[in-house]
């Protein structure tokens, strides 16, 4: 049987609807647009963008005491004699960002092991374009504040936002060519990761030896359980959020705890795709009993990578709920006289914004050039220079890992926070509005045809007849 498109308008739901399917006024209003919405690509970023907004407005309000009061509220979780004291704004920036970081560990796995950065020819391009797109904002802000209070920020402007990034390539549909987006896509993914070393590195507090030790034996039982095949969640989930508190306790910055999580995870399928589907359309000829229909579920889960199953589970999550939450907790910048006068005459703002604006587009286009002239890497196909450096400028958005960075290369120094925040957010915008236009004015005036592979939704969101999703989800 397959599904229809609108399965509220179906009489097989006429019996016992689900409440999103149903005919009840909130569903038909408000559920279903939200659900579609959720599903367009650049829902994200516009949900960020309003959080962000609704932070700033929030801070400069007649209420802006209580902005500070809210998330400098202290949290304590207590386990016996071990307790946990951290501030509200402490356990969205080390906590829930670890889960955002564990779907980047995810995504760099499933780039390594079967996507652009599986093979090196087409890997070299988008690699060396980010380290280009690293290093000279970095050098651009060191230059500015070099021997300064502010030096240790040299690694905000490193940072581009994916969700931003890919999103706004997405306004302009099958105009951008589909390697142009997988070289962006690429890019931001090794640029996060890059970010995630400069954080590890630079931006840790004192070590404590005896619980890296723990760290590193909670690390080497998640590899030895992989190696033995174990795929149970609930195991990988105990051992992830001891490895959290044991980076936590360490010094060095939590979130680390989801990348090394993510990287961890199975980015092959345990069961070949091939046979999966070749019974999948067996069992299919003559219909389905409910026990064949859980046992074609079993195996088209199994027929799927791990590590990109549990990516769609959790990028919703991440992208709607804690990428949010965080940009409300950290992008209320009070607008007073004083802050905004300190801002402009900062080499702390100046160099973020340089940085991220013109020390992106600067480094990602030079280096490619380069890459390209030596025969070292290839440009992404259908796209030339201009195209490719409107891409790069629109590279320089930084927001949420830029802002979180800022919060640790200041923290505890509040007027350099707010000057980080403050050329973090005036960047962000002038990379997406120029950057935006740039691609407007490059990109191709007849749309393509998009000759990227369809993504499975499943079937309760793409109206997709079981057989049919199976066959899609297990295709060779």
């Amino acid at each position: 049987m397959t599904l229809p498109e609108e399965p509220w308008k179906s009489d097989i739901w006429r019996n016992r609807p689900a409440f999103l399917y149903s005919r009840r006024p909130i569903a038909r209003y408000v559920g279903r647009p939200a659900a579609e919405f959720l599903k367009i690509e650049p829902a994200a970023g516009v949900v960020l963008v309003f959080c962000a907004v609704l932070a700033m407005a929030w801070a400069n309000s007649p209420w802006s005491a209580s902005y500070d009061a809210v998330w400098n509220l202290d949290v304590t979780f207590t386990f016996g004699d071990f307790a946990l004291h951290h501030t509200l704004r402490d356990w969205i920036n080390d906590g829930l960002m670890a889960v955002f970081f564990f779907v980047v560990g995810l995504e760099i796995k499933s780039e390594i092991v079967s996507g652009e950065l599986s093979s090196p020819r087409n890997a070299v391009t988008p690699i060396a374009a980010a380290f280009g797109g690293m290093a000279v904002p970095a050098l651009v802000y060191a230059a500015l504040n070099a021997g300064g209070p502010g030096a240790h920020g040299w690694g905000i402007p490193m940072a581009t936002d994916i969700a931003f990034a890919v999103g706004v390539l997405a306004l302009f549909g099958s105009r951008i060519p589909s390697p142009a987006r997988i070289f962006l896509l690429t890019l931001a993914i090794v640029d996060d990761l890059g970010a995630i070393a400069v954080i590890a590195v630079f931006y840790t507090e004192d070590l404590s030896s005896s619980w890296l030790l723990a760290a590193a034996a909670l690390t080497a039982l998640a590899v030895l359980m992989r190696m033995l095949n174990v795929s149970s969640g609930p195991v990988y989930l105990v051992i992830g959020v001891l490895l959290w508190v044991a980076m936590l306790e360490s010094g060095v910055h939590a979130t680390i705890a989801g990348v090394i999580m993510g990287l961890i995870i199975s980015a092959k399928p345990l069961l070949d795709p091939a046979v999966v589907h070749e019974e999948a359309q067996e069992l299919a000829k003559e219909g389905l009993t409910v026990e064949e229909t859980e046992r074609l579920i079993k195996l088209t889960r199994d027929a799927q990578p791990p590590s990109e199953r549990i990516q769609h589970q959790h990028h919703r999550f991440s992208s709607f709920l804690v990428l949010p939450l965080f940009a409300l907790a950290n992008a209320g910048v009070p607008l007073s006289a004083d802050v905004v006068d300190a801002a402009l005459g900062s080499t702390v703002t100046l160099g973020i914004v340089l940085g991220l604006v013109l020390g992106k587009t600067a480094g990602i286009t030079l280096t490619t050039w380069i890459v390209v002239k030596l025969g070292l890497g290839r440009m992404p196909r259908g796209t030339r220079w201009p195209l490719l450096a409107a891409i790069a400028a629109v590279a320089g958005i930084g927001f949420t890992v830029a802002l979180f960075i800022t919060e640790l290369a200041f923290h505890g120094d509040r007027s350099l926070t707010y000057e980080g925040k403050m050329g973090v957010l005036a960047a962000s915008l002038l990379a997406a509005v120029l950057g935006g236009l740039a691609v407007h004015l490059t990109a191709l005036r007849t749309p393509q045809e998009d000759d990227s592979d369809p993504v499975l939704e499943g079937a309760s969101e793409a109206g997709l007849g079981l057989a049919d999703c199976i066959s899609r989800a297990t295709r060779p």
